[in-house]
């Protein structure tokens, strides 16, 4: 199937060769009517499953109610609901105190709002990101991305932007941040002091790559010594995608800043906010806007999922619960292959399985996967990484299910382009990789 009038840059429907007509929880249907788990999620925006009954009915209330769909930045009373949940459900409950920012919809426009304001209040104009990291396709956001292939047109054009390696780049011995302190702290490292250090927790796009508690809390006490704005970048592994609603809550930090965005809308609407500590909110009113800040339906929508998902603990012990299960799975994957030096990453349920010695094999099982009735993308530098992100609601029966198929499609493809051994019997990669080319 070819989308001729689409334009080339479409890159999901090409992964996922069908056209989906319906969903329901983790569930997507083409217009043939076959059923397709969904280990994708909306790339991490549908943590409440697709047409959450209860989301949906609040949704569909309100619109018969007459209530305001577009409001700017006007006050509507969806927007005081929303922020009187978020203060009292998750703020108050954590002991955090941000202010909430409403910039344009998507997770870029927050992570924008968010480096102008760190250059804005520090007077400074560096700001520091990871490598392996992703924060969105505008400028700015492109600029602290890693990634070659989304930064290759923007040759030349470095945002002001000091890259450095994420905890365990050079491996478990080598530790990162004392490399960060030494070239922030000589005058003569070519790195000017920054005004932000910006980073997730969990790296999605780029390897499910995760940092420990002790490094983010090293990492914090470094930017407290020297007046540097810590940025996390929550969008997708925050509104409870790693167990709590926030992916730093585990180690302990607050950062100074917070961007969330996907789940946070609940339904997939397009919704994000950047939370700021009262000090550093020093904006002068309209001085970072946009037409689309807000949509009020997905305001209802995010309301009603902190009211019914977030008002007590049993969501995270019911994501620990789906996630304990995730992980004894992949783990008896990594068991059954053992020639394949497969790692397990992730928390919550966010997780990846890397196969770095055959970047190819991710990609043939997910194609796989996918015939076999399973959504399942690829994340990393190279794409070797199988990315799950199941929907934090999917029953225990399809969680095992899916996990069913990828085990399946591993075996398969392994089974159909085994990994070879050299002459001095390691494993190589090439006949996956001349296979993978046909």
């Amino acid at each position: 199937m070819v989308m001729t009038r689409e334009s080339k840059v479409r890159s999901y429907s090409r992964a996922f060769p069908a056209v989906f007509h319906r969903a329901q929880g983790a569930t997507l249907e083409d217009e043939n009517g076959r059923a397709y788990l969904d280990f994708l999620a909306g790339a991490g925006s549908l943590n409440y499953g697709h047409n959450n009954p209860r989301i949906m009915a609040r949704m569909m209330q309100y619109i018969q109610d007459g209530g305001i769909v577009q409001g700017l930045d006007l006050m509507t009373t969806a927007k005081r609901n929303f922020i009187d949940a978020f203060e009292r459900i998750i703020l108050n409950e954590r002991g955090l105190n941000y202010k909430i920012q409403f910039p344009g919809p998507t997770g870029t426009n927050a992570v924008e709002a968010a480096i102008k304001l760190a250059r804005k209040v520090t007077g400074r104009f560096n700001v520091i990101a990871f490598t392996n990291g992703y924060h969105g396709m505008t400028a700015g956001a492109l600029a602290a991305t890693g990634n070659e292939y989304h930064r290759r047109d923007y040759v030349g054009y470095s945002g002001g932007i000091t890259f450095m390696p994420y905890d365990g780049y050079f491996g478990p011995e080598f530790n990162t941040i004392n490399h960060i302190r030494r070239f922030i702290e000589d005058g003569s490292s070519g790195v000017d002091l920054p005004a932000a250090v910006l980073l997730e927790t969990v790296q999605g796009e780029g390897g499910v790559n995760v940092a420990s508690a002790s490094w983010l809390q090293a990492l914090e006490a470094l930017c407290q010594e020297h007046g540097i704005l810590l940025i996390i970048d929550d969008i997708q592994a925050g509104c409870g995608r790693t167990g709590e609603f926030f992916s730093f809550s585990e180690s302990g930090i607050e950062p100074d800043v917070v961007t969330l965005s996907k789940s946070l809308s609940a339904c997939g609407l397009p919704m994000s906010v950047v939370l700021i500590k009262p000090e550093f909110d020093v904006w002068e009113p309209g001085e970072h806007n946009g037409t689309f800040r807000g949509n009020n339906l997905a305001f209802v929508a995010a309301t009603e999922a902190l009211e019914h998902y977030w008002s007590t603990t049993a969501f995270t012990k019911q994501i620990q619960s789906r996630s304990q299960l995730l992980f004894s799975r992949l783990h008896a994957m990594v068991k059954a292959h053992p020639q394949l030096e497969i790692a397990v990453r992730g928390r919550g349920l966010m997780a990846g399985l890397a196969i770095d010695q055959y970047p190819d094999m991710a990609r043939m099982v997910s194609k796989a996967a996918f015939n076999q009735g399973l959504i399942v993308e690829t994340c990393g530098n190279r794409d070797q990484v199988i990315k799950f992100l199941p929907p934090l609601t999917i029953e225990t029966g399809e969680l095992t299910r899916g996990l069913s198929i990828v085990e399946q499609a591993l075996s398969q493809v392994i089974k159909e382009h085994p990994p070879v051994a050299d002459a001095a019997g390691d494993f190589t990669g090439d006949t996956l990789h001349d296979c993978s080319q046909a």
